[in-house]
């Protein structure tokens, strides 16, 4: 029998340029219980990172502006949080497995949102313990 954990103690990091898919990502989120942090840049989001200890998941969309897109923060984030799960999401670029960081999963726009929260809620319970 598993344990239930409290979701809103879980941070989930989103990471996207297009306000209306980054509210709309994190209303996802927040439906599902987690709390939920917002960054339109890969800068913001490592700030953001640092600020909170919570975040434990990263949600990111591959294409930005900035000194790094998605994918190059996905790496950078786990080589500097390693535990971190990590998400990458794009409707331009197909991400391989070989791209990814190790354990992280690539999500095609635009994603089943039933899907996406199935696998936040199965990285959640494995964070949980």
């Amino acid at each position: 029998m598993t344990i239930p954990f409290d979701r809103s103690r879980i941070g989930i990091l989103v990471v996207e340029d297009e306000p209306l898919l980054l509210l709309d990502a994190m209303d996802m989120v927040e439906d599902a219980g987690f709390k939920a942090y917002g960054a339109t840049s890969a800068d913001e989001a490592i700030r953001l990172l640092e600020r909170h200890d919570d975040i434990r998941i990263l949600f990111t969309d591959v294409d930005m502006p900035g000194s790094m897109d998605g994918l190059k923060l996905a790496h950078a984030v786990r080589n500097r949080w390693p535990p971190m799960s990590i998400i990458v999401a794009s409707g331009h670029v197909k991400v391989s497995p070989e791209e990814l960081p190790r354990d992280g999963l690539f999500f095609a726009k635009p994603y089943p949102p039933a899907s996406l929260i199935r696998t936040v809620e199965a990285m959640a319970q494995r964070i949980a313990g």
